[in-house]
């Protein structure tokens, strides 16, 4: 089973800008579809965007389009979340997840389409 680990996060002013990243380890890589979700206080987990596994194609969800980037560096094991343009809305802490089959495309925007999760990182758009 895959582990992941983000790091990242903070305390940003609105309009400011972070790069989340995460690590994964007990896979290989560079053959699973990767994820980012994110929860706010009182609020279930959503999805934010993926990247499938070639990292030809990515997903965002409507509220991220033309602000936040995915990427990721099969050499590094990482999987990179870019956050421009930052609002309090963004507030949430960030998770990444990872597929559970190989060689996958578009997995869902459910959390339970997905695999292994992250612990999460804080996030705090402030305005």
């Amino acid at each position: 089973q895959a582990q992941l680990v983000e790091s990242g996060g903070g305390l940003v002013q609105a309009g400011g800008s972070l790069r989340l990243s995460c690590v994964a380890s007990g896979q290989i890589f560079s053959r699973y579809a990767k994820g980012w979700f994110r929860q706010a206080p009182g609020k279930e987990r959503e999805f934010v965007a993926a990247i499938s596994w070639s990292g030809g194609t990515t997903y965002y969800s409507d509220s991220v389009k033309g602000r936040f980037t995915i990427s990721r560096d099969d050499a590094k094991n990482t999987v990179y979340l870019q956050m421009n343009l930052l609002k309090p809305e963004d507030t949430a802490v960030y998770y990444c997840t990872t597929d559970r089959v190989p060689h996958g495309d578009y997995v869902g925007s459910g959390p339970g389409d997905w695999g292994s999760w992250g612990q999460g990182t804080q996030v705090t758009v402030s305005s």
